[in-house]
């Protein structure tokens, strides 16, 4: 493949580098922001030599490659555009922002939770497969719970945990333009261990403080979200109008000293108390739901996840998730969504069967292994929705695999892996809740590649 010929032909193809605003990259797509959807040829540039894939959405035009094969024409395409010399003509913005622009308040919102929460996912994985693996270990007998290696390997699959408010301040604060580091001194204050472990309820009951003729619950915000949100986002508040006033030859000293001072008084006295009600009423609302909804949830959830990965808001309900895992310490979500994602994949498989064209073989089939995995948006993109009966099928396979976990109460300890991996963060509440999590990707796979097959493709020739 001739990565410079592919990158000027989808230069032209885009509309010419000056339709290009911003431009950067995922594992496997081309994730552009342009001046004018209109001047793009979406046709042709789904013919060009190693594409996968065209679609639009949340703000963005997004070309899929493939894992291995997109940095290299990322390269190539920022040289052609201008983006990477800072072409006056083309002068380089920040693809967040330019993304931002593009979309709705309330995708703004979903985008900017998202942000947030994605760059955490890798720590959150980490502490929910140690305990996957404290389970296993616990459960076959591989290791005395009050051995060293089990007390050590405990410790650490607790920390993420535990030092959420911290990895969350420091996310925020880039993300809401204050200083990531006095996002996590908000953090710190927020689980000082002069401040009770919520997760110690049961064996104490935390002391109060009267200020300010208020009684202040000397209580931590360990595994919280909510709260933390909230406090940076004042903690940013506070920071931006400070630089504002205060003189660049003090501003090193008063900012971060007032900054503090402010948002820790506010986040004790006001905040913190106030995004915990909200964090918990929503756990709340979520649990009657799924308690009293029962397999209704999951066949609605499992069937409607697909479209919310259309609007790219799914990736705001990480924070959701992770008050679940605070708040009850299960989280019942995850396992609809993996229900939707395999069942893009079954649906795209069964595409592979039915396709005579060569080109449209070469991407379903690697597209629904990747959905199986738990990254959809290839073989949602590139395979399901272009034809749209095998889209239609997967939303039926994840309504029946969701409606499936819900009703056998498949749970699962983390949040960020669905798919075949998901079953490590699934295998600590025991063997019955792997094997029902396994069942319902059976039913979500084989109804969706059943009634694709039934329901055929309509496939132009070219």
């Amino acid at each position: 493949m001739d990565y410079q010929k592919t990158a000027k032909e989808l230069t032209k193809l885009l509309g010419g580098k000056e339709n290009v605003i911003s431009a950067t990259h995922c594992a496997t797509r081309l994730r552009l922001v342009v001046k004018n959807e209109d001047l793009i040829d979406k046709e042709a540039i789904e013919e060009l030599e190693g594409v996968k894939g065209a679609f639009s959405s949340s703000g963005q035009f997004q070309v899929i490659f493939g894992t291995g094969s997109v940095n290299k024409v990322y390269e190539p395409f920022a040289r052609e555009t201008g983006l990477e010399t800072g072409d006056e003509k083309q002068k380089p913005v920040s693809h967040d922002e330019a993304v931002k622009q593009k979309m709705n308040p309330l995708a703004r919102f979903a985008k900017t939770l998202s942000n947030i929460f994605v760059p955490i996912i890798p720590a959150i994985v980490a502490s929910g497969l140690l305990m996957g693996l404290l389970g296993m270990m616990k459960a076959f007998k591989w290791a005395d719970p009050s051995s060293a290696i089990f007390q050590m390997l405990d410790m650490f699959s607790s920390a993420a945990f535990i030092i959420l408010p911290i990895l969350i301040g420091v996310s925020a604060a880039k993300e809401f333009g204050g200083n990531p580091y006095l996002g996590a001194v908000i953090g710190g204050i927020m689980i000082h261990p002069n401040l009770l472990n919520p997760w110690g309820l049961t064996e104490a009951k935390p002391e109060y403080m009267h200020l300010f003729n208020v009684d202040i619950a000397l209580l931590g915000y360990q595994g919280t979200v909510i709260p933390v949100l909230l406090t940076v986002y004042i903690m940013c508040l506070v920071e931006k109008n400070l630089r504002k006033v205060v003189p660049n030859s003090i501003d090193l000293l008063v900012t971060p000293f007032v900054t503090v001072i402010v948002t820790g008084f506010v986040t004790f006295i006001a905040v913190g108390p106030l995004g915990r009600m909200l964090g918990t009423g929503i756990s709340n609302a979520l649990t009657f739901i799924y308690d009293h909804a029962g397999f209704l949830a999951g066949l609605i959830f499992g069937g409607a996840y697909s479209l919310i990965v259309l609007t790219g808001v799914h990736h705001s309900f990480h924070a959701i998730e992770a008050g679940l895992l605070n708040d009850i310490g299960r989280n019942y979500l995850l396992p609809i969504w993996a229900m939707s994602n395999v069942a893009q994949g079954g649906a795209g498989l069964a595409v592979f069967f039915l396709a005579k064209r060569a080109k449209t073989k070469e991407i379903a089939l690697p597209a629904a292994f990747s959905a199986f995995l738990g990254i959809t948006e290839p073989v949602i993109f590139g395979v399901n929705l272009r034809y749209r009966q095998p889209f239609i099928a997967a939303m039926i396979g994840g309504a029946l695999g969701g409606a499936f976990v819900v009703f056998t109460k498949v749970a699962a300890n983390a949040y960020g892996l669905t798919g075949i991996p998901m079953i490590a963060i699934a295998a600590p509440f025991g063997v019955q809740n792997v094997v029902n999590y396994v069942i319902g990707m059976l039913i979500a796979v084989a109804v969706s590649f059943i009634l694709t097959i039934i329901f055929k493709i309509k496939e132009v020739e070219k």
